[in-house]
């Protein structure tokens, strides 16, 4: 049976511009896309969105869900329902689960949870490790969205240390291989100063000296080095300074590049001033850093030096995170709040809408290939979202839909509110309200 949706009075937000105009869904498929539709068919759901904008779902290209094995925190049913509420269609999860992600066997298991569990589009990444290459070359990388590495110790056993191993992945795979840049040894001295004076009970604010602009560089730029060496796809993941964005160019489209980078909301939001109040709730790999550093993430995003915003979604329980700083877990959850946290900073004058679109939507579908999602065109899946800018709200426990009940923006009053969320064509999300909807289906990725 044919399902239809018309969407009335949008202003359509896609590819640089804002036309108002309506949109008519068939199934899981944008059909029609024009200044003004009619339909006679009593069969066809009518929203008339009054004039609010219409985005493209946004793709979330770095997410912890934490199952299996850390599903105290996370699952991907709880916190694909809470990226449902915050306008993100699709969801990209990292490999350090338990157990970890670096067998092609475990990520098919995922596939199966997700099959039976996602609100949304999902995908994973494959995890690299120093010894299980074998692995990596067994993957179809149209299959996938693509290859994780850290090289730097978030993950404990999944460092990538070996630079002999490291060489040979980056010239084995062509996947894009996403990379988390911190120098072991840097972080480790430093780590190992300030236990010295405090104990375990280290004042957060030290945090971003810690894991320092040094420990980040010089990670960076060693990857960045060994892919121009190996002609590798390389995307450097959660830009945290400003020092490194002047690694990256903007003298290609996107399309054409092979060394890309990625912002995180976190990083574009807080700086090492809100440390005091916030204590844990900010602390992130890599380090939330100085307001100068958000100024440089910010104008290298505008000018298409950083190409893509991200989540880096990574929930813990309140207790965890309670911990003292040597015990206390980096990472924090996001979904839910980002989009939102992105139009405030257009309420402030910091970016446009169609620049968050861009990067949050159309270049995600663009560096991973994502088959006919990210943007808003005829013929491709329905992952829309209805915005409106003029509808304030207060985020609190009450509408925290995180499994970890918290959330490092709780207290915040955001101007705008998300209204709609489709996913392949079905209302899914509406006012608060997570629809009894599970429309997500596996990326499929337009590669050779």
């Amino acid at each position: 049976m044919k399902r239809s949706t018309l969407i009335k009075n949008a202003k359509i937000v896609n590819e640089g511009s804002i036309v108002e105009g309506d949109i008519l869904i068939e199934n899981d498929i944008i059909k029609t896309i024009d200044d003004s539709i009619s339909v006679k068919s009593a069969d066809i759901n009518v929203i008339d969105v009054e004039g609010n904008f219409v985005i493209p779902g946004m793709i979330d290209d770095q997410v912890h869900f934490r199952e299996p094995g850390l599903t105290h925190k996370a699952n991907i049913e709880t916190e694909s329902k809470a990226a449902l509420a915050g306008g993100i269609t699709s969801f990209i999860e990292m490999p350090n689960t338990n157990p970890q992600t670096t067998t092609v066997a475990k990520l098919e298991e995922k596939f199966s949870i997700a099959a039976k569990s996602s609100h949304v589009n999902y995908s994973f990444m494959f995890g690299g490790t120093n010894n299980n290459l074998d692995e990596i070359l067994k993957v179809d990388a149209k299959t996938v969205a693509g290859l994780k590495l850290f090289l730097g110790s978030s993950t404990g056993n999944m460092l990538v240390d070996d630079p002999e191993i490291l060489e040979k992945i980056f010239s084995s795979t062509n996947m894009v291989i996403s990379v988390h840049c911190e120098d072991e040894a840097t972080i480790r001295e430093n780590l190992a100063k300030y236990k010295s004076e405090y104990g375990d009970d280290i004042p957060m604010h030290l945090h971003p000296i810690i894991r320092s602009e040094d420990a980040c560089y010089l990670s960076s730029s060693k990857a960045i080095e060994l892919a121009k060496k190996t002609g590798a796809r390389l995307h450097v993941f959660h830009l945290s300074t400003g020092k490194e964005t002047n690694l990256f160019s903007n003298k290609l489209p996107l399309k054409d590049k092979k060394i890309t980078a990625e912002v995180c909301i976190h990083h574009l939001w807080f700086s090492d001033e809100d440390y005091e109040k916030k204590g844990s709730h900010i602390k992130w790999n890599p380090a939330v850093k100085t307001a100068k550093d958000r100024t440089q993430l910010i104008e290298a995003l505008l000018d298409d030096r950083i190409d893509v915003i991200a989540t880096d979604h990574a929930p813990h329980t309140i207790e965890e995170k309670s911990n003292p700083y040597t015990k206390a877990p980096s990472g924090g959850p996001l979904v839910q709040h980002a989009l939102v946290a992105l139009l405030e900073m257009h309420h402030q004058g910091k970016i446009s809408i169609e620049k968050i679109v861009e990067k949050a939507c159309h270049n995600p579908a663009i560096l991973f290939d994502v088959e006919k999602r990210g943007y808003l065109k005829e013929g491709y899946f329905a992952d829309l979202v209805v915005v409106d800018l003029n509808n304030p709200w207060t985020v609190n426990k009450d509408n925290i839909l995180y499994k970890c009940g918290w959330s490092p923006f709780e207290g915040n009053t955001f101007k705008s509110r998300i209204t709609h969320t489709f996913v392949n064509g079905q209302l899914a999300y509406n006012n608060f309200k997570v629809l009894e909807v599970k429309a997500g289906k596996r990326l499929t990725f337009n590669r050779s």
